[in-house]
């Protein structure tokens, strides 16, 4: 009987330290900057911040306020991942290991940065695809941000001008860390 009593409760404890599941949205592999694949699975029950970045844009002084996010939130399960894409007036016209130069020498980048992609409509990645059909909103420019709860089911869309460290940007952050689990399906609407 205590043999049973101890291989439940040690069930049970692994029960509750097991991964989240997978919600549909972050089932993609994905190249990290330095070509390795990583699973977005890997981000499940963390509040995500996904970012299409560029060197050469307007907008590129955000890397120091989603860095700062990073740092400040990182520990409360925040997690900032940078898409470079060239779609927008070509700003990102470098290879990766040119744009992990740039983003760790210039803005102390250590948030997960990965391969360049495409986020237009007709050249988009399956993830940002599916962050567009979650949301109806398409980064219509660099340093679009799409935050997702920790369920991975409720998506909110930001366009390039809010930016990272704004009230409006660091409120949404906030209530989403303090939710400890998303009540809201996700409906991917159709393009």
């Amino acid at each position: 009987m205590k043999f049973a009593l101890f291989i439940s409760v040690l069930l049970l404890n692994a029960a509750a330290h097991a991964a989240p599941p997978c919600p549909p949205l972050l089932n993609h592999t994905v190249k990290d900057i330095d070509g390795e694949p990583r699973n977005l699975c890997a981000y499940a029950g963390k509040v995500i911040l996904v970012v299409n970045t560029a060197s050469n844009c307007g907008y590129t002084g955000q890397y120091k306020g989603l860095q700062g996010l990073y740092e400040k939130y990182g520990k409360q399960g925040l997690v900032v991942l940078g898409f470079p894409a060239n779609d927008f007036g070509g700003q990102e016209p470098g290879g990766n290991a040119v744009i992990k130069d740039f983003c760790e020498t210039n803005y102390q980048v250590d948030f997960p940065m990965f391969t360049k992609v495409g986020v237009v409509v007709h050249n988009a990645n399956p993830f940002h695809e599916d962050l567009a059909r979650a949301t109806g909103e398409r980064p219509a420019w660099n340093f679009h941000k799409y935050l997702i709860d920790r369920s991975g089911m409720r998506v909110m869309s930001f366009p390039s001008r809010v930016d990272p460290e704004s009230v409006e940007m660091v409120q949404a952050i906030e209530t989403l860390l303090k939710a400890r689990s998303g009540t809201h399906k996700l409906t991917l609407r159709e393009p």
